[in-house]
């Protein structure tokens, strides 16, 4: 399996259905869910982590490049550590989303920023000329990545997913050297 990227800490890469316990371990963790758009929402055990994993992997190659979800495995062990995606934002299908979620046991240790980071560098090879993140406004750890990924604030919306959010965006030319 070819990585997507590779960073000094982490590589992202496809998901597998045999990641589906790691995976369970950050989409079924009520701490991570509770900021989950009504989209995806809790997974409830490894089964149904299995069968959702099995469809991000059938949607893959028919998604348009940035687009896609990948996982993020840390270099030192190989552990499936959180998942990245970019993905087409509701309702309108015309603006893409970055997120990135990671097994509480992970936070604080700067994974989100370096995946996302590596991840906006790859996006931004694939012909777009922005992206956006959007954020609960007191979802604090996502507010704080947002910011240390240099993204632009927007304004506050209830336009994706008809929930009060926070969006940022950044552009190449936001991009620090």
């Amino acid at each position: 399996m070819q990585p997507l990227v590779t960073t000094t800490r982490l590589t992202l890469r496809d998901w597998s259905t045999d990641d589906a316990p790691a995976a369970l371990a950050i989409y079924g963790s009520s701490e991570v869910a509770h900021w989950l758009t009504p989209v995806l929402g809790r997974i409830a055990d490894v089964d149904a982590m299995r069968a959702v994993l099995e469809q991000w992997q059938q949607e893959q190659p028919g998604l348009t490049p940035p687009q896609g979800r990948w996982a993020i495995e840390r270099n030192d062990d190989g552990a499936v550590v959180g998942g990245v995606g970019i993905r087409l934002l509701p309702p309108d299908a015309e603006d893409l989303e970055l997120s990135w979620q990671l097994n509480p046991d992970e936070w604080g240790k700067g994974y989100a920023t370096e995946a996302a980071r590596g991840l906006i560098t790859w996006a931004f090879t694939q012909d777009i000329d922005e992206l956006f993140a959007v954020a609960r406004p007191n979802n604090a750890r996502a507010l704080a990545t947002v910011k240390r990924l240099d993204m632009q604030w927007v304004g506050e919306t209830t336009k994706y997913y008809g929930l009060n959010l926070q969006v940022y965006r950044l552009r190449p030319g936001d991009l620090q050297g």
